[in-house]
C-alpha cells in the first residue's frame, strides 16, 4: 500500500508532521507513541488516525518531506555557471550534512531494518531525496561537460561515484558506532579528497 493511498492532506496535516517529526527524533521510530505524537502535534489521536492510519506511513511521510526538503535547499544553492570544484564542494557539504544529521540517520537505520518487510519505505526515501539530488548532478555534470571542464562516458555513474566518495571513512564509521560525532574538519577533509579524487579521474 502506498502512502498516496491512505495519507490524506488537510488543514492540520503540517501540523500533525511537524510534532511527528519532534517525536521521531527523539524516541526513534519503536520508541515514539501516538499519544505523544498526537500531544506534540496538538491534535487528538482521533485527528492523527485520520490522517494516518499507521505508525509507519506517519514515518515515511516525515522522512519523504525532510529529504524532499534536504534536496531542495541543496538544489537552490546550485548554480550551473559555476566551475566543477564550486559546485561539487556545496553539494557534498549539503549531502554530508543531511546523512549525518539525527534525521538523516534515523531515516537510513529504519529503511534498512525494514526493508524485507515494507521495502515502500526505502524506494519513497530513495525517489524523494537521493534521487532528485542525482538527477540534478548528472544534468550539471552534463553542462559542465559542454564547456569543456569535465570528460565523462557515463554521466549517471560519475554522480554515483561522487556521492559515494563523500562517504570514505567517516560513513561507515557512523554506522558501525565507531564515531558518532564530527567536527567541520572531519568533514572539510572528506570533501576536499572526494573532489580532488573525482577531478583527477574526470577534469579535462
Amino acid at each position: 500500500m502506498t502512502t498516496e493511498a491512505v495519507v490524506r492532506k488537510g488543514r492540520k496535516y503540517d501540523q500533525v508532521l511537524e510534532g511527528a517529526r519532534d517525536i521521531f527524533l527523539r524516541d526513534g521510530f519503536e520508541g515514539a507513541s501516538v499519544d505523544d505524537i498526537a500531544r506534540a502535534a496538538g491534535v487528538s489521536k482521533a485527528t492523527l488516525y485520520s490522517y494516518f492510519p499507521d505508525k509507519r506511513l506517519l514515518f515515511m511521510e516525515v522522512a519523504t518531506d525532510q529529504c524532499t526538503r534536504q534536496a531542495e535547499e541543496a538544489l537552490g544553492t546550485m548554480d550551473f555557471s559555476k566551475p566543477p570544484r564550486t559546485v561539487l564542494k556545496e553539494a557534498a557539504r549539503r549531502f554530508l550534512s543531511f546523512i549525518y544529521s539525527d534525521m538523516g540517520q534515523r531515516i537510513f537505520r529504519i529503511c534498512v531494518a525494514e526493508s524485507d518487510r515494507f521495502p515502500e519505505l526505502g524506494r519513497q526515501f530513495y525517489q524523494s531525496g537521493p534521487q532528485t539530488v542525482h538527477r540534478a548532478l548528472v544534468a550539471y555534470l552534463a553542462q559542465a561537460q559542454a564547456r569543456g571542464e569535465v570528460s565523462i562516458d557515463d554521466l549517471n555513474l560519475a554522480a554515483d561515484q561522487f556521492a559515494e566518495l563523500c562517504k570514505a571513512d567517516l560513513w561507515p564509521k557512523l554506522i558501525f558506532g565507531i564515531q558518532v560525532q564530527f567536527d567541520q574538519a572531519d568533514v572539510d577533509r572528506i570533501v576536499d579528497g572526494a573532489i580532488d579524487t573525482f577531478m583527477a579521474r574526470y577534469e579535462t
